[in-house]
């Protein structure tokens, strides 16, 4: 159900810079941040600021705001990391380990089965420095484009 953020969210804290996060990109609808233990360099998360749970919760105004988000966020991966594909996904129900909504926007490369995405479970998350680094790139390239 769409409301207010909630402390006792991890989704919501995350979205609301609560908790350390490398963040990409933000608005007053959503962040979009680093994946802490990402499938591919530039495997990154939007989530609304807003608590909603499941993709059907949403307004008009927010949905648009993800997906925006979404598209502009898949332009950064395939700029920066020439990706042969770029998957994005959302898990709902049981699935959804943040009990806040999150799309996923996933860099991939032609030798990678996507289902490894679903199986193969990193060993720890990526080292602080190399996602500040990633996340740098990434902040730097979308303040040059126009929005």
């Amino acid at each position: 159900m769409m409301g207010n953020p909630s402390v006792d969210c991890l989704g919501c804290r995350l979205a609301n810079s609560q908790e350390k996060s490398y963040i990409i990109f933000e608005n007053s609808f959503v962040t979009c941040l680093l994946d802490h233990k990402p499938f591919n360099e530039g495997h990154l998360l939007i989530l609304p600021k807003t608590h909603i749970v499941e993709i059907d919760e949403f307004n008009t105004e927010h949905i648009l705001a993800v997906m925006n988000a979404a598209k502009l966020m898949t332009k950064t991966v395939k700029t920066l990391f020439f990706p042969d594909g770029v998957t994005l996904s959302q898990n709902g129900g049981m699935f959804n380990e943040l009990t806040h909504f999150h799309m996923h926007i996933v860099p991939r490369y032609k030798e990678q089965c996507f289902g490894d995405f679903y199986t193969q479970i990193p060993e720890s998350a990526e080292k602080d420095d190399t996602l500040g680094a990633t996340a740098q790139k990434m902040r730097r390239f979308i303040q040059q484009m126009p929005l």
